[in-house]
């Protein structure tokens, strides 16, 4: 996806690493550093990278395995499916570095640990809206979930039309260094907001567009998100009742 939920490991660790041994080369040797100094900062720095992005993924695999026990149970108890796909990604080097400049937070691990919460990311597909906050509510229930922040842009769509529920959590993984407790933002659409999103990120940043053509682009998408709201309500409204039809004869 062009979103960055399909980005590789390999190239975030070579880029943020390559910034990483630049900084602390022209910190620790302000002149020119021989080729065997080079490798050396080069192999100090590239480990706590790769400990640092292997942490994110397992967070990112941690929920993501939570979410399909979740979906497996459910599928058990009421034979049905809420989730129809769930994809992770890890953000990539240079958006972590846009984010961090545009908050004016310092370049470094340790600030990326602290200061941003989105690194791994999860996105959950369902089918129904009603799917999308009976999973969330199952899923903070879980002891070892901390929420740190919920923004509902179902209830409370962003200007531009998109809708999605977002939760910022942390949660535990287990490494051999022991425990650790890790930032992660998980995203819950429908599949018609999600088809929304995909379509939305392609046609928005598309160049040699006039001023003119942007604002009758966006004016399209807002016109876009109303119709895939509707279509949510109404695919939810048949679900319901074909539900509760069904109930109702097993009841007879």
């Amino acid at each position: 996806m062009d979103d960055g939920f399909s980005e590789s490991r390999d190239s975030i660790e070579t880029s943020i690493a390559t910034r990483t041994i630049a900084q602390e080369m022209q910190a620790m040797f302000p002149s020119r550093v021989s080729f065997d100094e080079f490798l050396n900062i080069a192999d100090t720095q590239l480990e706590p990278v790769r400990k640092m992005f292997a942490d994110y993924q397992c967070a990112a695999m941690e929920i993501e395995t939570k979410f399909r026990v979740l979906n497996e149970r459910f599928s058990v108890k009421y034979d049905a499916n809420p989730i129809e796909s769930i994809k992770t990604r890890i953000k990539s080097p240079e958006s972590i570095l846009r984010k961090l400049n545009s908050k004016g937070y310092p370049i470094s691990l340790t600030s990326m640990r602290e200061n941003l919460y989105d690194i791994a990311g999860i996105r959950v597909v369902c089918s129904f809206v009603k799917d999308i906050y009976m999973l969330a509510e199952k899923f903070l229930e879980q002891d070892d979930i901390v929420l740190v922040e919920r923004k509902d842009y179902i209830k409370k769509p962003k200007s531009s039309g998109y809708r999605s529920l977002h939760l910022i959590v942390q949660v535990p993984i287990f490494t051999e260094e022991g425990k650790k407790m890790m930032y992660a933002e998980v995203q819950l659409r429908t599949i018609a907001m999600d088809f929304w999103a995909s379509v939305e990120h392609k046609l928005r940043y598309k160049k040699n567009l006039t001023l003119e053509q942007q604002k009758e682009l966006e004016g399209d998408l807002i016109s876009c998100a109303a119709i895939s709201a509707d279509l949510d309500t109404r695919m939810q409204n048949v679900y319901d009742y074909l539900k509760e039809s069904t109930e109702a004869e097993g009841k007879v």
